[in-house]
């Protein structure tokens, strides 16, 4: 069963009513029938089992018959503040986190980044945005985790002082793991801070450690910019059984 997200404001009563890209995707992609089924959720914590009851040229009407609490959203919301890598690095870094949970991605510009996104950001971040939904809507998560805007490393440091934890992978800590900083954490928010290609720089390694952001080892292998992300999310949710 094909599942859609629409904004709220959408279900009225016991209807939903679906337009634009939603819409279309439902009459010319999948070319659905009167009396189909199809799962909405609009990011309420709550799913929706919909029978379709009318199609026209760019609307579709579904009358809602079951409504269940969506469980696959974790109890912890992890951030990843994800340096910026090479475009198809990062879309990649996107599905992954997406499927497994992440609760939103807030890309970096860092020191050692490569990647110029001058001109470009917001067709970039649109894209990326899109690459998030779809990644919900395969993985039956319960909302579309948000691709914020790029901003520099010393503003993702400071935004991330909203978060009960943050941590961040580096190859020359080699006795602090994941398990020994979540052992006793009680809290709903986590950062993951990711370095570009080339890693974070000395200099702002020094600054993170000096706004409690806590550098951990993934292990004795040196991991890649777009496997670090998801594996050190996979260990967190599967550490707390989030």
């Amino acid at each position: 069963m094909s599942k859609f997200f629409i904004s709220n404001n959408l279900i009225k009563d016991d209807k939903v009513f679906i337009d634009g890209e939603n819409a279309n995707h439902i009459i010319n992609s999948l070319r659905c029938k009167i009396g189909e089924e199809i799962e909405i959720s609009s990011g309420d914590g709550y799913d929706y089992i919909c029978k379709i009851e009318e199609i026209s040229k760019n609307n579709v009407v579904a009358k809602i018959i079951d409504c269940f609490g969506n469980e696959s959203e974790p109890k912890v919301k992890i951030t990843l503040y994800q340096g910026l890598p090479k475009a198809e690095k990062m879309e990649l870094i996107i599905q992954k986190c997406v499927e497994l949970g992440i609760d939103e991605i807030v890309p970096v510009n860092t020191d050692r980044c490569i990647v110029k996104l001058a001109g470009k950001e917001d067709k970039k971040i649109a894209r990326w945005n899109k690459i998030s939904e779809a990644a919900a809507k395969q993985s039956r998560r319960g909302k579309i985790p948000t691709i914020h805007s790029v901003i520099n490393f010393n503003d993702a440091i400071k935004q991330a002082t909203k978060n009960d934890l943050n941590i961040i992978p580096y190859e020359k800590e080699q006795n602090i793991g994941i398990k020994n900083i979540i052992k006793d954490f009680k809290g709903e928010n986590i950062g993951i801070f990711i370095g570009p290609e080339g890693g974070f720089s000395e200099k702002e390694i020094q600054i993170a450690k000096e706004n409690n952001v806590l550098p951990i080892t993934l292990g004795k292998r040196i991991l890649r910019t777009e496997t670090a992300g998801f594996i050190t999310t996979a260990i967190l949710l599967y550490e707390l059984e989030a």
